[in-house]
């Protein structure tokens, strides 16, 4: 077993030997402290006074957001700045970039898990939460997008006398089945996670009406050996079924662009390239999200530096992936022998969208490579602010992709330059409200970290616990338990 010297009240654990691993909880935390420390956010009369002011701000954006919908729906798609030839602007744009923030959660809770890195019980079950809340901002622009909502009952296969049926060969109908079975299998993993901690609130609940409530979600669960063995399994499985939906998903949402034939567009990097950009925008909003959470509710033993530090080697790798993405663009295009291509890359970076393109650049590329020091990796407020730059790169990234490819296709008669409407901006605004909105409620009334599995990870959990600590005590040693 390694062991390493460790003040118990020192909250950086990013250890600097290779050779140990520092422990996943710091402090002089056990069970029954961990245990109290998260229940007591849930189970708290009043929530910071913070808490409340971003409540409020949130619900009033996404009130901006329901305001700018309905007069979309009341108007027509006319208010936005759509037009010939850009015919997709802000609502394409903003469904992939959602979509894609939406990735980190499954890739942590599924991947890792079967991976067995067990780092990833301290920042799982927001990041989960945080999957489930992105997508469904993303499914508010596919709606409005067709322009009738009204008749959105026409995507479903039912018998109707105008002999109506969707298009399966389409891949904005695969979108549909791609995200909606994401969408489901994120919300089964994150519920069947949540159980033995629901059931954790509901035996601790004061009031009849938490009894109730958090009992019912339980499905009365009740800690025997047959509940965790089927509780295991599940969540196998489920983490089985989840990973492979990280690769796909985004894959599919790429084809939207890589089967047409507008040059920028029709190339065959697009899946693995959406991927390690969702991958990346992803992480980064876990960093902006778990940063300001430790902080608020006091979880820096639980969710800590070594938490974050390996979530910025992440955001690090697949930064540069899409850094070389961008140059086998480039490269592809040159070695094509196509003047369309070739002019459709050298637009995108030096024609009108150019800065779009360097801001981009500068924000996926050039802001990481901060985390190649271990300062930046392991302070909160400088991991926050490359995050909050990742996540605007990420989505200039969409901009470029679809504007700067319709905007200049085959004809310069047809060539034009898009500008977003106050609508286009303040719809996409809006989905921020929405998305913070549900995080704070979730925050609020759930338990932000999986309680069952970080005990799983503490010294206490291994079963010569008792022997090491009392051989560790006699040398003056922190012992530590085995983290994967």
């Amino acid at each position: 077993m390694s062991e390493i010297v460790l003040d118990p009240g020192r909250l950086d654990n990013a250890g600097d030997d290779p050779r140990s691993r520092a422990p996943l909880v710091t402090g002089d935390n056990d069970f029954a402290s961990v245990t109290e420390k998260v229940c007591a956010v849930v189970e708290a009369k009043h929530p910071p006074k913070v808490w409340y002011v971003a409540l409020a701000l949130s619900i009033g954006v996404t009130g901006l957001l329901g305001a700018m919908v309905t007069y979309l729906i009341a108007t027509g798609v006319g208010v936005w700045g759509v037009m010939i030839p850009v015919g997709w602007g802000y609502a394409i744009i903003n469904f992939v970039f959602w979509v894609g923030i939406g990735h980190a959660g499954t890739l942590i809770s599924a991947i890792l898990f079967l991976f067995r890195q067990r780092w990833r019980t301290g920042i799982n079950r927001f990041a989960e939460a945080m999957t489930i809340f992105a997508v469904i901002c993303a499914g508010v622009f596919p709606g409005i997008h067709v322009g009738r909502v009204w008749f959105a009952y026409w995507m479903f296969p039912l018998p109707n006398q105008m002999a109506m049926w969707p298009n399966f060969r389409s891949p904005l109908l695969w979108d549909v089945f791609a995200v909606s079975t994401y969408f489901t299998v994120s919300l089964l993993f994150w519920y069947v996670g949540l159980i033995p901690d629901l059931a954790t609130l509901r035996d601790r609940a004061k009031t009849k009406i938490r009894q109730i409530s958090y009992g019912l979600f339980a499905l009365g669960w009740r800690g025997s050996n047959r509940n965790w063995q089927h509780y295991e399994r599940a969540y196998l499985i489920l983490a089985a079924l989840a990973t492979p939906l990280v690769l796909s998903v985004h894959s599919v949402v790429s084809f939207d662009f890589a089967v047409s034939i507008v040059p920028g567009w029709h190339t065959t990097i697009f899946p693995p390239y959406f991927v390690a950009g969702a991958i990346f925008s992803g992480f980064a909003m876990v960093v902006t999200l778990a940063v300001p959470a430790r902080e608020l509710f006091g979880m820096q033993e639980l969710i800590t530096v070594r938490h974050l530090e390996n979530m910025n080697r992440i955001i690090l790798a697949t930064g540069m992936m899409v850094g070389y993405a961008y140059a086998v663009e480039f490269f592809v295009a040159w070695y094509s022998g196509s003047m369309y291509e070739g002019f459709a890359f050298l637009n995108r970076a030096f024609g009108p969208y150019g800065w779009a393109y360097f801001t981009m650049v500068s924000c996926n590329v050039i802001a990481p490579q901060v985390f190649w020091f271990k300062k930046a990796r392991t302070t909160p407020w400088i991991m926050f602010v490359v995050s909050i730059f990742v996540n605007i790169g990420m989505w200039f990234e969409r901009f470029v992709i679809v504007t700067t490819s319709l905007s200049r296709d085959y004809l310069p008669s047809s060539w034009g330059y898009y500008r977003p409407t106050a609508v286009d901006a303040l719809t996409f605004f809006g989905t921020f409200g929405l998305f913070l909105t549900l995080f704070l409620l979730f925050l609020r009334f759930l338990p932000m970290i999986a309680i069952a599995e970080v005990k799983g990870v503490m010294p206490e959990a291994h079963a010569h616990h008792g022997e090491h600590a009392a051989d560790a005590e006699g040398h003056g040693r922190h012992p530590l338990g085995e983290d994967g």
